[in-house]
């Protein structure tokens, strides 16, 4: 069963192909992933690695938390499920509305 680690505070330069041959040693690596900004299309400073069993990725986590990698010192831990995300993508209800009309409120027409 696959292990996914978490990977922080990962140097802007840092490529998946580095980050994939930085945790090669410690056992298969079955996905090595850079998050990237959507808008801006560069790194989030943070990434994914999936190594391929339980006893690997605790030998990855004791050796390379801690290490430089691409001149940052990482951090690396197991990663956490993602939280549910909340609403279906409208903005709800934020109150208000059109007033529109002439005058006032209490203005009479």
């Amino acid at each position: 069963m696959a292990k996914k680690l978490f990977v922080g505070s990962v140097a802007y330069s840092t490529t998946e192909e580095g980050l994939r041959a930085a945790f090669a040693p410690f056992g298969t690596v079955e996905t090595a992933t850079i998050i990237m900004d959507r808008m801006s299309g560069r790194s989030k400073g943070f990434g994914f690695v999936e190594m391929s069993t339980e006893e690997e990725a605790q030998a990855a986590v004791e050796a390379m938390n801690g290490q430089m990698l691409d001149g940052r010192k990482i951090i690396v831990s197991e990663a956490r499920p993602p939280k549910p995300r909340e609403g279906g993508g409208s903005y709800g209800n934020r109150g208000g509305g059109s007033r529109g009309g002439y005058g006032s409120r209490d203005s009479e027409f």
